[in-house]
């Protein structure tokens, strides 16, 4: 992807607002909790690499100011190599905070120009309050956080939403999405359909759309393959 898809703001730029989207920082940059209503507490590490071979670092708050010094040095040798593996200090993390458990995938601006090849499912519809009832059944769990997932766009089928993509990190500049689809209406373009919508009501917002997953979300990838979003980067966190 070339660099210039980006903008102004560059691959680098938009890690840092993934950061930004995904956790509460403290004063300092540290993390707090997982951004959005109710996160539990952030992870102790976050990990950005770009496709310019650069990186975004950040830690806990209770991360011991000396292991964050000696974290960052490796972060900082880690911008090269290939995303889909695992950071070149993978090791020295993992010992450093003795850790077991990880996560990592790719990270995704949803671009103004989208593929051409559209989504084939019916036009999806904006879900508010006033019209919460399409989520009734399968999306029951989503009527109450519906005000805090603004905006928040659903494909309507037989009068019930069968997938939804929502705002679920919120920042000042940037929206990160939440895509949820029922198995039996995958793989139909109801997926793409509302990503695009998603998209383009956070643009209308002001706000820079931000796409992320993991490498072995393999339905996840296919969306972002078929709308063509631009990867501009790997995110690895230890939780």
């Amino acid at each position: 992807m070339n660099q210039r898809s980006f903008g102004d703001i560059g691959a680098h730029g938009l890690m840092e607002l993934q950061a930004e989207a995904l956790y509460a920082h403290d004063s300092k940059g540290s993390l707090l909790t997982i951004n959005e209503p109710g996160g539990g507490p952030a992870p102790r590490m976050f990990l950005g690499r770009t496709i310019q071979g650069t990186t975004v670092c950040r830690f806990r708050h209770d991360v011991p100011d000396d292991l964050v010094r000696r974290l960052e040095a490796l972060c900082a040798e880690d911008g090269r190599g290939d995303l889909r593996s695992t950071p070149r200090h993978f090791d020295s993390y993992m010992y450093l905070l003795d850790a077991q458990v990880y996560t990592m995938g790719p990270a995704y601006l949803v671009p103004v120009d989208l593929a051409d090849e559209r989504p084939v499912a019916s036009n999806p519809v904006t879900v508010t309050r006033q019209n919460a009832e399409l989520l009734a059944g399968d999306f029951d769990w989503l009527i109450p956080e519906v005000d805090d997932a603004q905006p928040c766009i659903a494909a309507v089928s037989d009068g019930r939403a069968v997938s939804v993509c929502r705002s679920v990190r919120i920042a000042s500049r940037a929206h990160e999405a939440g895509l949820e689809t029922l198995p039996e209406f995958r793989g139909q373009g109801y997926a793409a359909a509302v990503v695009a919508g998603w998209a383009e009501a956070v643009r209308r917002a002001d706000r820079i759309p931000l796409y992320s997953t993991f490498w072995d979300n393999h339905s996840s990838r296919r969306v972002a393959q078929k709308l063509g979003l631009a990867c501009y980067g790997t995110d690895f966190v230890i939780v």
